[in-house]
């Protein structure tokens, strides 16, 4: 990245995790991919049981294949034979839960549209602890803003990676569709948390997922 255009993104990224702070969630600055693992050793003990989110941006990072290493407990939803919904209901328990998030704002809070609900139930209410990894394209001005985000690049993107039967996989933006197959069911905002630091939110200095 130019780094005029650096300056100005990081500059963005302070005034986010300053918020993020206001709101009682722990913000943590990297500025490559490669650094997220190593910071996720330091918030995640060995032993924990963790598992994830559906996140491209967790498989760009290296971290799904990080769970995978033997260092944790690892609730594996993408293990062959893996019975998915025990899984998921089993988050609730876990010690950490990793994930992404679809939008964040500059007043430091987490957006997120979910088809099952499981991803957000857990960022939620349950593990003990949420670790959320984002890219700096993420970061938005305001819920507005999120949600135009969400419905015209996130959810087509993500429409097209899991094949579903959805007008936006077709025509690259939401339609406001009924199907059985559409993703945005739930409509998620975090704000100011009850729990100091459950949260903890990785802002990375590269675009990743969607």
């Amino acid at each position: 990245m130019d780094e005029n255009l650096r300056t100005v993104v990081e500059k963005r990224i302070e005034r986010t995790m300053a918020n993020l702070k206001n709101n009682k969630m722990a913000a943590y600055y990297v500025k490559t991919a490669q650094e997220v693992v190593p910071l996720i050793q330091e918030l995640c003990a060995e032993g924990e049981t963790v598992t994830c989110g559906g996140s491209v941006t967790l498989s760009e990072c290296g971290v799904l294949e990080h769970l995978k290493s033997g260092r944790y407990d690892y609730l594996d939803r993408y293990a062959a034979g893996a019975d998915v919904q025990k899984i998921f209901r089993q988050a609730f328990s876990c010690d950490t839960y990793i994930t992404s998030t679809n939008a964040i704002t500059e007043a430091g809070e987490l957006y997120n549209i979910d088809g099952n609900g499981n991803r957000v139930a857990a960022m939620l209410f349950g593990p003990k602890s949420v670790i959320v990894v984002a890219g700096y394209n993420k970061i938005v001005t305001n819920l507005e803003e999120a949600q135009t985000r969400l419905r015209q690049v996130a959810a087509p993107a993500n429409a097209v990676r899991l094949n579903t039967a959805t007008p936006c996989k077709v025509l690259g933006a939401c339609n406001d569709c009924h199907g059985d197959g559409r993703i945005c069911c739930d409509y998620v905002v975090m704000s100011q948390q009850r729990i100091a630091n459950r949260v903890k939110v990785i802002l990375v200095g590269e675009q990743l997922g969607y």
